[in-house]
């Protein structure tokens, strides 16, 4: 089973283009591998990229871990985490707040040049159930009494390749222990480029750090000594197509 993040690492970081992954797709629905996408990316956003990737037979990891979206399913039902999200934001005081710029706080043509996203992406992307994602304009020391009044609220915050995302707990890995407890694959192969990744790439039996120019490079995370943690030299979906077909040689599939 495949867990794999999609911006920078699956989906290219500028064009948004998978392509150049489809011969490893290929490979592993051919030969009935599990397939879960583990974005920051809404259920509105998954649904339909799940479909034109082929991989609607897996559960989906939505909005950064903070929510599961079932096979075949297009929603995640009704916004109120999300909603509960954005009151404990708005309680901050004022000079922490106007220092995050939510995608609650923008119009969709604002979210399309904030991310590079169509127009039409864009208004699936404010579609949100579970999180807040923003940029942070601040200092870190500012960040951090900003970090301390939203845990005050229960909301904690984890940094993607883009964004700061706020939500009421569980991550990417959260999530990736209960689709496996659930299925039992034989083995698992993790995907990412960015710190909401780590753990996901370290819970797996091979993770695979993908090259991204965009941003700093990960830290040396705790399994890479061990050698259970790949690092690529191609970005993105070039990257992860090669990645993947090591991967499976190395299993021996």
């Amino acid at each position: 089973m495949v867990f794999t993040d999609l911006d920078g690492t699956l989906i290219d970081h500028t064009t948004y283009e998978w392509a150049p992954a489809l011969p490893a797709l290929t490979t592993l629905r051919d030969m009935s591998a599990g397939l879960v996408l583990a974005s920051s990316k809404t259920a509105a956003e998954i649904g339909s990229l799940r479909q034109k990737i082929g991989a609607e037979d897996w559960p989906a990891i939505v909005e950064n871990g903070a929510g599961l979206l079932p096979p075949g399913e297009r929603s995640v039902g009704e916004a109120g985490q999300y909603a509960s999200v954005r009151t404990a934001l708005d309680s901050l005081p004022r000079d922490l707040r106007r220092l995050f710029c939510g995608f609650g706080d923008v119009t969709p043509a604002q979210v399309a040049q904030m991310t590079g996203l169509a127009l039409e992406d864009a208004i699936l992307a404010q579609d949100r159930g579970f999180s807040e994602p923003g940029q942070w304009s601040g200092t870190s020391s500012q960040k951090d009494a900003f970090l301390a009044a939203l845990a005050e609220h229960g909301v904690t915050a984890q940094q993607g390749g883009r964004f700061l995302t706020l939500s009421f707990g569980r991550n990417k890995v959260d999530q990736m222990r209960l689709i496996t407890g659930t299925y039992r694959p034989q083995h698992t192969i993790a995907l990412g480029d960015a710190p909401n990744d780590i753990a996901m790439l370290e819970n797996a039996d091979i993770g695979i750090i993908i090259a991204n120019p965009a941003h700093p490079p990960l830290p040396k995370l705790k399994t890479e000594a061990a050698g259970r943690i790949i690092r690529t030299t191609h970005a993105g979906p070039v990257g992860w197509n090669l990645a993947i077909r090591d991967a499976l040689d190395r299993l021996e599939l």
